[in-house]
């Protein structure tokens, strides 16, 4: 019985040393535009059944556990607060959805970091330099860029008295964003757990607008993971407590006379 208690005890701690790298994680992004906070999630381990529950001898029954492990990391995809920055290509999406990215190997990643630039060839990008999803060409002469918060593109032009729509810009969104896998870069692909993303324009079938000038700050709350941080702490701390206890009660057996 001591040695389960050293096992179901050192689960814990390793379960804890897991949930602060979660946490440092969290607050190692907390300025990183567009980035959601994750959150580690336990689930108890298998019981072992030392006596059955039988009425009315034992209606309960005698079961030992045998610990914890981490179940899983589950995205939070709450809205960021909102900043300011008067950047013509800065995009901030209000509501539910995703920028989708053309990669390098010709996949489609998504992200809610809007801050786009205008690459040498004139496209709309990140700052990887990743193509927005579909393209959207601005001329080199065009100025005054103005984007609707249905996503609509436009442009005044060289000897052109209306301004001139260049493009659409088209938001995907999922039946479980948890689902989406992160690959770093403010970045997701699609997994089977996400289910296939439903595209559409800004504003239509549940998907969220677009604000031009803003950009979407972590979701990412100081003070909250502070206080994740000291009851991991905490639980990390009464989990050794017990594997000491388990210890010395071992040692208190050992030491018995006969």
């Amino acid at each position: 019985m001591m040695i389960r208690s050293l096992w179901v005890a050192a689960s814990g701690m390793s379960g804890q040393e897991f949930n602060i790298s979660v946490i440092s994680n969290n607050l190692a992004n907390v300025n990183t535009t567009g980035f959601k906070k994750g959150r580690a999630e336990f689930q108890d381990l298998l019981y072992q059944t030392v006596q059955r529950g039988s009425a009315p001898q034992s209606p309960v029954g005698i079961q030992l556990g045998h610990g914890v492990k981490i179940s899983g990391t589950q995205k939070i995809f709450t809205q960021g607060d909102l900043h300011p920055t008067d950047g013509p290509l800065d995009l901030v999406i209000e509501g539910d959805g995703f920028f989708q990215v053309l990669r390098s190997d010709g996949s489609i990643a998504y992200t809610r970091d809007g801050s786009f630039k205008r690459s040498a060839d004139g496209l709309i990008v990140t700052t990887q330099g990743y193509l927005l999803e579909p393209d959207i060409y601005i001329d080199e002469n065009a100025t005054d860029l103005a984007i609707t918060p249905e996503g609509r593109v436009f442009a005044r032009m060289v000897g052109v008295v209306e301004p001139v729509e260049l493009g659409q810009i088209e938001l995907a969104k999922f039946i479980n964003p948890a689902g989406l896998e992160s690959i770093g870069g403010n970045l997701f692909i699609q997994t089977a757990a996400s289910g296939d993303p439903i595209l559409g324009e800004p504003g239509m079938d549940g998907l969220g607008t677009i604000a031009q000038g803003f950009l979407e700050m972590s979701n990412v709350k100081v003070v909250e993971e502070i206080v994740n941080m000291i009851v991991a702490q905490r639980a990390y701390e009464i989990n050794s407590k017990a594997i000491q206890t388990s210890d010395e009660m071992l040692q208190m057996a050992n030491n018995l006379r006969r």
